[in-house]
């Protein structure tokens, strides 16, 4: 099973991204996936985790993800312990960042940073972040495919939102690939 945790705030849309990764796969890609959030008091800005979970067979374990393959960091600020907790062998960090990788420690796993911000706002006008996080997981690991995400987007997402969302995705995707 792979096993996906996502660190962010009220608002940038961590639970969109874990939807959004769980849709593309389930529905898509004919595998099985679960996807959920945990936050405290619903509020912007305040610090939210969400997980994704993905495996061949159907899943039963609803907890929390507490050793994951994959950490993915929505606000740079968050970056600490709780990111470094659980980090599974081999395992990867995506951060949301301008700084390079090498500025952080991530107990042995891979790191791999990219200004999600900037994009989002270059495409978007708004710092939303989730879906060039998205692209960067899709770059970095391989779990889905770029395909499988636009139909997710499509199929989770106003209307209105989609193209933007999905040239977004597409040019993280490139930005992160050249990258590594």
């Amino acid at each position: 099973m792979t096993e996906i945790r996502w660190h962010g705030r009220g608002g940038l849309g961590a639970f969109t991204a874990a939807r959004l990764l769980g849709c593309a796969v389930s529905l898509y890609e004919d595998k099985y996936a679960l996807a959920f959030p945990s936050f405290g008091p619903e509020r912007r800005g305040a610090p939210v985790f969400a997980f994704t979970r993905i495996d061949d067979k159907p899943i039963t374990d609803r907890s929390e993800v507490t050793e994951c393959d994959c950490a993915i960091v929505m606000d740079e600020t968050l970056f600490g312990d709780p990111v470094r907790a659980g980090l599974k062998p081999d395992s990867v960090v995506i951060i949301n960042t301008k700084r390079d990788a090498s500025e952080f420690d991530a107990a042995g796993a891979k790191v791999v940073t990219v200004d999600a911000t900037g994009l989002a706002l270059e495409y978007l006008g708004r710092p939303i972040t989730n879906v060039p996080l998205l692209g960067a997981l899709i770059a970095t690991t391989g779990y889905t495919t770029i395909a499988a995400v636009e139909e997710a987007i499509d199929n989770q997402l106003a209307p209105k939102i989609r193209e933007k969302n999905k040239v977004l995705l597409n040019k993280t995707y490139e930005v992160v690939k050249e990258a590594l």
